[in-house]
């Protein structure tokens, strides 16, 4: 028996050994995954069921709700979709009106809007991509990526919270542009080059917002990744998350898609307009950005889950803003901070017809998703009034 221990001691301490080692390689592999990129986190966003309370439960706040959206559709002209989401899962959803007005069809939950400045917060998403992979920090000037850029001393955070105070670059486009086809991101960002445009204040001084920033920001996020605008949000946010619907459009430079729609604007009181692309149409990052409720809601649902971003990141998009004076501004990075006790993380979005909204409300767990695209007018008193219906008429 003495003999048998003396032989297993050795055995035991070199299955301990490669134990030890296999543990440690393990871990190390482990700590490799957790350092990698957030497209590869983000793989487990897969995962993302949409789910839906049951009829019985979501009954009586869905007849007040159709009621609600039958007003707006016959009083204010609304066509377009609404989604309702509460503690995660679906609520409420439904789309009223017609998607073409020269075919008559009606709207369904397939066809696409133009998110208009909702799209934002995708840009402001690829940017903090980019920062937790450490290919740009926030405090990094738009010269690092573009020398001749000649508004000075502006770094991305000022882009991010709109203190950077550049020149609205639709004003560039009609005054300075002289081709008829509408200009990209790296043409514009070389018209301003070759343009004395001044800009309206030093960064940081106050809070002005532009369109200009976020077009600067998606052309950034182009630089550093060697990919179209396009692309990157489609490997890094619409893939993970299985936002099959959505897509970023530039005008002249992408097909349209046969379930894209038209913005429209109502004239004389009963004839609707298609509204035609313009030169500005073609610059992306501060808009165009296509999608359906559901999507932005499997994106609201992945972004808050961490699935796409970290901690971190997340809270310094919904962190208020502040000016080198620090005054607090009610803009985080591609959202709007509610200034009422912070309840409520918004962005609201109008171009070409499309008036679109999407609300968070963290207290209440409560999303709100309005996409229209018949100009309409009304977002923030419709909000107001879904929060106040389903606060009255649904109990868990």
């Amino acid at each position: 028996m003495k003999i048998y221990y003396k032989y297993l001691a050795p055995v035991l301490v070199i299955t301990l050994s490669i134990f030890i080692l296999s543990a440690r390689s393990g871990s190390s592999e482990n700590s490799k995954k957790v350092i990698s990129s957030s497209v590869k986190d983000t793989e487990k966003a897969t995962s993302i069921v949409i789910e839906h309370y049951p009829t019985n439960d979501s009954k009586y706040v869905s007849l007040k709700l159709d009621s609600l959206l039958q007003r707006v559709h016959k009083r204010n002209d609304f066509h377009g979709s609404l989604l309702v989401a509460k503690n995660g899962k679906v609520l409420y959803e439904s789309q009223i009106g017609y998607a073409n007005f020269n075919k008559k069809e009606p709207l369904n939950d397939g066809f696409t809007f133009q998110l208009a400045s909702v799209s934002k917060q995708f840009t402001a998403a690829a940017i903090m991509l980019l920062y937790e992979r450490n290919q740009v920090q926030l405090n990094d000037l738009v010269n690092n990526y573009f020398p001749d850029f000649p508004y000075e001393n502006v770094t991305i955070k000022n882009l991010l919270n709109h203190t950077a105070g550049l020149p609205k670059y639709f004003w560039v486009t009609d005054n300075k542009w002289k081709q008829q086809k509408a200009p990209t991101n790296s043409e514009m960002m070389q018209l301003l080059d070759s343009v004395n445009v001044q800009r309206f204040f030093l960064p940081g001084q106050k809070f002005d917002y532009s369109n200009t920033g976020y077009f600067v920001l998606a052309s950034i996020v182009e630089k550093v990744s060697g990919l179209s605008f396009g692309d990157f949000i489609k490997q890094n946010i619409f893939e993970p998350l299985q936002m099959k619907d959505s897509f970023v459009y530039s005008f002249e430079m992408d097909s349209v898609r046969t379930n894209q729609l038209d913005g429209y604007k109502l004239v004389k009181g009963w004839k609707h307009f298609r509204i035609n692309k313009s030169l500005n149409d073609a610059i992306v990052g501060d808009k165009n950005v296509y999608s359906t409720c559901e999507d932005l809601l499997k994106w609201t649902l992945g972004l808050n889950n961490g699935l796409i971003l970290s901690e971190e990141s997340l809270n310094l998009m919904y962190s208020k803003g502040e000016t080198i004076n620090g005054r607090k501004i009610p803009y985080g990075f591609g959202f709007r901070i509610d200034e009422r006790d912070e309840k409520a993380i918004y962005h609201h979005g109008n171009w070409n017809g499309f008036s679109t909204s999407l609300t968070r409300y963290p207290e209440e767990d409560l999303v709100i998703i309005i996409l229209e695209h018949t100009s309409y007018k009304g977002l923030t008193a419709l909000n107001n009034s879904i929060k106040k219906i389903v606060a009255e008429n649904f109990k868990e």
